[in-house]
């Protein structure tokens, strides 16, 4: 990437051991940011800021843990000393533990809850906590939270339901962190990539594997590193509490909830009266998209 819009910044990204946040990483470090290459996995993300070094920018690794409060400020902080500031954080580390409702543990849904939405959470808490007060400072904040939903946020998916509500709650989650940072000069974004990652590989795996006849590779995680790069510049300033769709070469934004058609009683409806007034409803909305697997 020949780009150099974030020449001069600092970014963290969780899960930069391997698959997007390792594109992400790379491509930032391509575009002149210093990076914090933070996962779990010591040797996944030592290879990464070894790329990243070996191609001429900036990394540290950082194992820090994202779930736990103040381990996750032990990772902003070592963007501080390393870099000396830092403007971006690219909440990107995920499991998954999928199973049929009926069939799901409370472990099964605490992990997930856990590293997506309280992951999502720890970091950006205590970033957010230093630029309101750089900006109270007097201090130009150009603060970039870039958050990670997916498919499964926005329409649910088969046999995830803890992931698909760990995914939309950061879909609710970045609506409010927009709306309340921007007077800090903080933007906050969330992206619902579709990728080959460690976590595809198991379920999508003949889907998505890799070309055979030299096309187009439409699921390699590098697709959605130069949307990230754009997100995490000054040159996104403008853009807030968005959730960008990004597959291959094709860009969206996605539409969220909003208030639909309204049918107003001037009064307290009764229970009886109900179904002709949702069916007259329902017949001037668009039905929602399909849940992932149900069709």
């Amino acid at each position: 990437m020949s780009s150099r819009l974030c020449q001069g910044r600092s970014a963290i990204v969780t899960g930069a051991g391997g698959g997007l946040g390792r594109s992400y990483a790379k491509a930032l470090a391509a575009a002149g940011a210093s990076v914090i290459v933070n996962d779990i996995k010591a040797e996944a993300a030592t290879e990464t800021m070894v790329q990243i070094r070996d191609a001429g920018g900036i990394a540290e690794v950082n194992l820090n843990d994202i779930t736990d409060h103040e381990d996750a400020d032990r990772i902003v902080q070592q963007a501080i000393q390393s870099f000396g500031d830092c403007q971006v954080i690219v909440n990107n580390a995920g499991i998954c533990r999928d199973r049929m409702f009926a069939s799901m543990s409370p472990d099964d849904w605490d992990e997930v809850i856990a590293v997506h939405l309280k992951g999502h959470f720890c970091i950006s808490s205590h970033l957010a906590r230093l630029w309101r007060s750089q900006s109270k400072d007097g201090k130009a904040v150009s603060g970039r939270i870039i958050n990670t939903s997916s498919g499964a946020g926005l329409l649910g998916s088969i046999g995830q339901s803890n992931y698909s509500a760990a995914k939309g709650g950061i879909l609710s989650l970045t609506l409010v962190q927009a709306a309340e940072l921007a007077r800090y000069g903080v933007t906050v974004n969330a992206l619902a990539p579709q990728a080959r990652t460690g976590m595809t590989k198991d379920v999508f795996g003949d889907m998505m594997k890799v070309p055979d006849d030299g096309s187009f590779d439409v699921y390699h995680p590098d697709n959605a590193a130069p949307l990230v790069v754009w997100l995490a510049s000054e040159a996104s300033s403008h853009v807030t509490g968005r959730c960008f769709e990004i597959f291959g070469g094709k860009l969206s934004i996605a539409d969220g909830w909003c208030t639909g058609p309204v049918r107003d009683k001037a009064a307290r409806w009764d229970a009886d009266e109900l179904t002709d007034a949702v069916n007259d409803l329902l017949a001037q909305v668009e039905p929602p998209q399909p849940v992932y697997g149900s069709e």
